[in-house]
């Protein structure tokens, strides 16, 4: 048997989305995870791959506690008394570095020494966004391997493995909950409180819309259902004033669009709504797509074609599932 056949870092390397960068205005939005292929984790395993996954699982068994206590380490390292500027500095060169996490204490210490009393300024924000970003989208793609490895043992009946991969899923959900809570806090104390231009409001609605969704992803029962009821108060708030404030074409309006129909399709399974929204949004950009800003274009139009593309394979699937007998 090919022990190449089942390759857990091939399907990381699927799964895990490329760094975000903030030279871009960062409106917010996200690109969709590549399905996971039948192909890429086979059916049948031989014994030695099975015995080397199992030693990869229990070696890093102790990442979790690990992991925080190296994150406790960072927070405690993170310099205090910095100027603006000097943590604006820092968190672009951890950005550089590819150190989301540090990234996102230079960032914490930023908003907590500056706001509520005063407003971040549009870099500033991309940059928080890129970092907590960054960081979640690790662990999401983590958390979709796990999940999709336990389903594979699962249907093998192999219960030791299960134990195992259950545990592991077990760590990483709780990383997840622990950046969806700091972020959360941070919006919820500080962020939303400090804005005042309706852009800003749109963006930080948004993002708090976009953290519930995250932790709604996992969660189950009376929790998932909790996630998702904040879920849609803040997209909704987001997009009150987002269509009353913002012109259909802004990037942050179209980015709220693309992830609140995400949020109707993969989370409420009310696929009718997700595309009736993601196609209202597209349309009504078209409309007004000769009033497009040279400083916007491209990121506008990048959501617009996901959009697009989300609505052409959503209908595809509502009509594949019309066709089943």
């Amino acid at each position: 048997m090919n022990q190449a056949s089942f390759d857990p870092f091939l399907l990381r390397s699927k799964l895990s989305p490329p760094p975000i960068r903030s030279s871009s205005s960062d409106p917010g939005f996200e690109r969709p995870p590549p399905p996971i292929q039948a192909s890429t984790v086979t059916h049948t395993l031989s014994l030695s791959v099975l015995r080397c996954f199992s030693l990869l699982l229990f070696s890093s068994y102790r990442l979790p506690r690990n992991r925080r206590n190296k994150q406790a380490t960072m927070a405690s390292s993170v310099p205090e008394n910095l100027t603006k500027d000097q943590y604006v500095y820092l968190a672009k060169l951890a950005e550089q570095a590819e150190r989301y996490e540090e990234m996102v204490h230079f960032m914490q210490k930023l908003v907590t020494s500056s706001t509520p009393s005063s407003e971040l300024t549009v870099e500033e924000r991309n940059l928080l966004s890129v970092a907590y970003k960054n960081v979640i989208g690790s662990l999401r793609a983590a958390w979709r391997i796990v999940s999709s490895i336990e389903q594979k043992e699962e249907g093998r009946k192999n219960d030791d493995h299960v134990a195992l991969v259950k545990d592991y899923r077990s760590k990483v959900e709780s990383e997840l909950s622990s950046v969806c809570a700091s972020i959360l806090s941070l919006l919820d104390s500080n962020l939303i409180p400090s804005a005042t231009a309706s852009e800003s409001k749109v963006f930080y609605l948004k993002m708090k819309g976009d953290y519930h969704r995250y932790l709604a992803e996992f969660k189950v029962a009376d929790e998932r259902k909790s996630a998702a009821e904040d879920t849609m108060l803040s997209y909704k708030a987001a997009q009150d004033i987002a269509h009353a404030e913002l012109a259909p074409t802004h990037p942050i309006r179209l980015g709220l669009a693309l992830n609140y129909s995400v949020f109707y399709y993969e989370i409420l399974n009310q696929s009718d709504k997700a595309c009736g929204m993601a196609k209202q949004a597209f349309e009504e950009a078209i409309a007004e797509l000769d009033t497009l800003g040279e400083e916007s274009y491209k990121d506008s139009t990048l959501i617009m074609q996901l959009l697009r593309d989300n609505l052409t394979l959503w209908t595809s699937d509502v009509q594949d599932q019309l066709d089943e007998p």
